[in-house]
């Protein structure tokens, strides 16, 4: 692997995540809704994948065969996980999480946005992209490493998917009106979703992994992982469900593995 080439990616590609968060900003300063920043999530991997491809190939740097396949990955990750939010969200206003910050603000939103939605989630973007960045610049070519990187993006994927599908059909159900959504997927860990979506990213690492200089992108899923587990995700909607739903849910969590899918417990 060659570093000159790599960290001009790394540049155009913190680059490319600022114009991001910008335009994203512009609209949401536009439209008055914030959450859209959500939907912009995945998608930004999708922008960060495609730059480090096109800067890569143009530099004729890297193996063609991995570009092609951490391309692949995160296009098809980021897209369904953008559509799937843009469909659920579609027709509901403001996000309640986005309009409560909102209220937070001291007169000048727009350092205010800046400060507690772009650059954050701007910055964590691109350190959680390292690995398909460094993916792009390794030279070994498809080895074992590769089919196993993809086996455990695979693995993520239909987690996140299918727990999502799950999920949606029991809320479009009228029977299921103010239950806890127990079954499939969701019987073996209360969040398949960001299991899934942790799992993938550890996936992209084991793809930056054929040379020594791979194993520093680890922060990626670390930190992914770290927001999944204790931050925006379990924790936060833990909170929240527990809150709503009381005994009910305090029931569920006793019974079902909280994020490494296990068999349900006995109650």
């Amino acid at each position: 692997m060659s570093l000159a080439p790599l960290l001009v990616n790394l540049g155009v590609t913190a680059l490319a995540v600022a114009l991001t968060m910008l335009a994203t900003m512009a609209v949401s300063l536009r439209t008055r809704v914030f959450s859209g920043i959500d939907i912009v999530w995945g998608l930004g991997f999708v922008v960060i994948a495609a730059v480090s491809a096109l800067t890569s190939f143009l530099q004729d740097a890297g193996d063609p065969a991995v570009r092609l396949i951490a391309l692949a990955l995160t296009a098809v990750w980021g897209l369904r996980l953008g559509l799937y939010i843009l469909s659920r969200n579609r027709g509901h206003g403001e996000d309640p999480r986005y309009a409560a910050l909102m209220r937070k603000n001291n007169g000048r939103i727009v350092p205010y946005v800046v400060r507690t939605i772009y650059w954050p989630q701007g910055s964590i973007m691109w350190v959680v992209s390292l690995p398909v960045q460094f993916a792009m610049y390794q030279t070994a070519g498809v080895t074992l490493l590769t089919y196993a990187a993809v086996a455990v993006w695979l693995v993520g994927f239909l987690f996140e998917t299918v727990g999502d599908a799950q999920l949606s059909r029991f809320k479009a159900d009228p029977a299921n009106q103010g239950k806890i959504m127990d079954r499939g997927l969701w019987a073996w860990t209360r969040h398949p979703n960001y299991f899934g979506d942790a799992t993938v990213w550890w996936g992209l690492f084991l793809l930056a992994c054929s040379h020594w200089s791979g194993l520093l992108t680890v922060v990626g899923p670390l930190l992914m992982t770290h927001m999944l587990v204790n931050k925006s995700g379990k924790a936060l909607l833990e909170r929240q469900m527990s809150r709503r739903r009381g005994p009910e849910y305090t029931a569920y969590v006793a019974r079902t593995s909280g994020f490494f899918p296990c068999p349900p417990r006995r109650a």
